[in-house]
């Protein structure tokens, strides 16, 4: 699927078909959005703006060389944008081409914050100017759903570690919910960071608008993604505490069972020897007595009160 946007007088206009290219100047088109675009729409958006598109694979590449570079006075950037799906992060690699005042961008899913993007900009012609404006718009609502993300994220790991200290369920499921959170956080702290490198790499790139607003907004983004690193490694040093403690607690109780069970059979192990003697077919005293047995058991009563005296008295229990 194929959207661009072109300015035709005062307002912006959408096109939906690669064919209409041929009416229209390269200088007025602003923003082509491919959405999983077949073949010839490649080849179309390809001949219009006269250089070449990356490939998926060559687009996912983690190469800082792949990530952002320049040729033949065209820009190329590729990031990845997040969004929350049940317990984990999903990552949507988008690409971006500018070419002079053209912005394309392709993706394979579709992304609210670029439709709700698209329709502002109809509604609102003169906010952009040019393709680097759109873009730039890109990245600032980006980053603040990314700050939504990392405030998501910040809520839970308060919300965990209020269930630590009520010492509420905590078990293994709730260590492997600790892990899946940390997780989290690593996938978009990387995503961060990516961006920060982006646009810090487009500040110094000779291709970048040098007007004043246009630098402003990218070092106000860049400030933006500073603090929102902060933000995420804070979230992740604690989520590593709270893992920390988990461990420890759930250690604790595991030695704790362990120690009653010792002491169970340590309390039972000299009984269990009288019991054992008198259980061997030889001869013994009482034998033939029918009050034996209960002295047999005021035996074993009496050496199990002994044996826990002794540990009480060691502080042992």
């Amino acid at each position: 699927m194929i959207k661009f946007f072109y300015r035709q007088g005062s307002d912006i206009l959408l096109g939906q078909s690669e064919t209409e290219f041929a009416a229209i100047s390269k200088e007025n088109v602003l923003w082509i959005d491919l959405l999983q675009p077949t073949g010839d729409q490649k080849r179309a958006v390809e001949a219009f703006l006269g250089t070449e598109i990356q490939s998926r694979a060559e687009a996912e590449e983690i190469e800082s060389s792949s990530r952002f570079f320049e040729e033949g006075g065209a820009l190329f950037a590729n990031t990845n944008f997040l969004s929350p799906a049940d317990d984990e992060m999903l990552m949507d690699p988008v690409s971006f081409i500018l070419v002079g005042s053209t912005l394309t961008t392709i993706r394979e899913i579709p992304l609210r914050s670029l439709d709700t993007l698209q329709l502002k900009i109809q509604a609102l012609p003169d906010a952009f100017p040019d393709g680097f404006t759109i873009f730039v718009a890109i990245m600032d609502r980006r980053v603040d759903l990314d700050a939504d993300l990392v405030e998501l994220i910040s809520k839970d790991v308060s919300r965990f570690s209020k269930r630590i200290n009520q010492k509420e369920d905590i078990n293994e499921d709730f260590l492997l919910d600790i892990n899946q959170l940390q997780q989290n956080a690593t996938d978009l702290r990387e995503n961060i960071v990516d961006k920060q490198r982006l646009v810090s790499n487009l500040l110094k790139s000779k291709l970048c608008p040098r007007d004043t607003e246009t630098r402003a907004d990218l070092t106000i983004i860049l400030q933006d993604i500073s603090s929102l690193i902060n933000h995420i490694n804070f979230a992740f040093e604690r989520l590593e505490y709270m893992q920390d403690t988990v461990v420890g607690i759930i250690n604790l109780e595991q030695n704790r069972i362990m120690k009653i069970f010792t002491f169970v059979s340590l309390l039972l192990m000299p009984a269990t020897l009288v019991a054992s003697f008198y259980g061997m077919n030889v001869h013994l005293p009482f034998e033939g007595a029918r009050w034996a047995w209960i002295a047999v058991l005021a035996l074993m009563a009496l050496l199990i009160i002994g044996v826990w005296v002794y540990f009480k008295r060691k502080k042992m229990l």
